[in-house]
C-alpha cells in the first residue's frame, strides 16, 4: 500500500503536465504525475507525432514526437515518480490531503495539478453514415504515419490550424492535396494560411461534405461527394485518402463528479491557475479565463504560475524563487 504524500500530483502527462512536473522538481517539490495513457506525450505523441508545430519558442519547427523527447530528456534530469496507464476516477480531500482513487491505488497528495488537454482522444467525426470499412485505409481523422499518405491524392477537412498544417506537409509529399472548408475563411494562425495561400494546395471552398463511398471502378479509392454552402452545387472528388480534422469532442463528466467549476466543458481558473477546490488548479487546453489561447506555449507558462502558487500555499515561509542557472550551476 503506498502512503506516501506528494506535494503536488499532476493529473495528465501532455506537454503542459511533464513541462509542469519538470518546474515542480525544478522548485524542489515531490512530484507524482499521473498519465492514463501507458507512455507520457499527450495528443502531440499520441495523434499528431508527425505534425509539425511552429508556435513553441526556441524551435522553430518541431514535431508531436520530437518535442515528447525533448520533454523526457529534460523531465529525467529532475526525475519524478511517474504512473502511467493509471486513471483518476475521483478526488476526496481528508486532512488537507488530497486522495486520488486510481485504477491502480490510491495516490496521496496536498495539491493537485489538472492537465488533462482535451480528455480522452475521441475525434469530431462525419456526421453522415458511412461505412466504417472505409477507415481501414481510406478515412483518418489524424496521421499516424506520413508514408501512408506519400504519392497519394489526398482530400483534408477542416478549417482550423490542423488542417491547414496538415495540407501544407501533406502537400510536400503527396501527389496531389486539397482542403475542403465550409467557409472562406480559416480559423488557422495567419501565418500558416499565408503559406497555404503559397503552396499548391487545392482550396476547395465553401464546400461541405455530403457522402463519402469507394469508388465503384477502383475500390481502392473513395468518392467524397461536395455541396458548396447555400447553392444547389454538388460535386464529386476522387482521392486515395480523406483526412477530417475537425477537432476533438472533450467529455466534462469527470470534472462535473469532481465538484470542479465549469464553463462549458473548460474549468474556471483563476489568474494564478486556480480552481474553486482548495490547492486544486487546472493548466492547459482543459482550462478558461479572460484572454485564454488554447497553445502549448500558454500551457508551459500556466504550468510554473501554478507550481508557484501551489508552493506558497503549501510552504508560505518557503524562499519563493530562484534562477535555474544557480540550481544547477551550485
Amino acid at each position: 500500500m503506498n502512503t506516501k504524500i506528494y506535494d503536488i500530483s499532476i493529473i495528465g502527462g501532455g506537454p503542459a503536465g511533464m513541462f509542469a512536473a519538470y518546474f515542480g522538481r525544478l522548485r524542489n517539490l515531490d512530484v507524482a504525475l499521473i498519465e492514463s495513457l501507458p507512455k507520457l506525450g499527450g495528443q502531440p505523441e499520441t495523434l499528431y507525432s508527425q505534425k509539425h508545430i511552429y508556435d513553441i519558442a526556441a524551435l522553430p519547427k518541431v514535431s508531436g514526437s520530437e518535442l515528447t523527447q525533448q520533454l523526457l530528456d529534460q523531465l529525467q534530469i529532475l526525475n519524478c515518480d511517474q504512473y502511467l496507464g493509471t486513471s483518476v476516477s475521483s478526488i476526496n480531500r481528508k486532512n488537507d490531503v488530497w486522495e486520488l482513487s486510481t485504477n491502480k491505488e490510491t495516490i496521496y497528495s496536498k495539491a493537485i495539478i489538472i492537465a488533462i488537454g482535451n480528455g480522452a482522444f475521441k475525434p469530431r467525426k462525419l456526421t453522415f453514415d458511412y461505412d466504417k470499412t472505409l477507415e481501414e485505409n481510406n478515412l483518418d481523422y489524424f496521421v499516424n504515419s506520413l508514408e501512408d499518405f506519400k504519392g497519394k491524392d489526398v482530400l483534408v477537412a477542416g478549417g482550423g490550424d490542423s488542417a491547414v498544417d496538415w495540407s501544407i506537409d501533406l502537400d510536400k509529399i503527396t501527389n496531389h492535396t486539397s482542403l475542403i472548408h465550409r467557409r472562406n475563411k480559416y480559423r488557422a494562425m495567419e501565418s500558416s494560411v499565408n503559406k497555404l495561400n503559397q503552396s499548391s494546395v487545392e482550396q476547395l471552398n465553401p464546400y461541405i461534405i455530403k457522402n463519402v463511398d469507394f469508388n465503384q471502378a477502383d475500390n481502392s479509392k473513395i468518392d467524397v461527394t461536395l455541396k458548396m454552402i447555400k447553392s444547389d452545387d454538388i460535386k464529386t472528388v476522387t482521392a486515395d485518402k480523406l483526412l477530417v480534422n475537425y477537432g476533438f469532442v472533450s467529455d466534462s463528466k469527470i470534472l462535473r463528479d469532481w465538484n470542479l467549476e465549469l464553463n462549458g466543458p473548460f474549468i474556471k481558473v483563476s489568474q494564478e491557475m486556480e480552481t474553486n477546490l482548495p490547492n486544486v488548479f487546472a493548466i492547459g487546453d482543459v482550462v478558461t479565463y479572460p484572454g485564454k489561447l488554447q497553445l502549448i506555449a500558454t500551457a508551459f507558462a500556466e504550468g510554473p504560475i501554478a507550481i508557484t502558487k501551489a508552493l506558497r500555499n503549501l510552504y508560505p515561509d518557503k524562499d519563493y524563487f530562484e534562477h535555474s542557472t544557480s540550481i544547477f550551476e551550485k
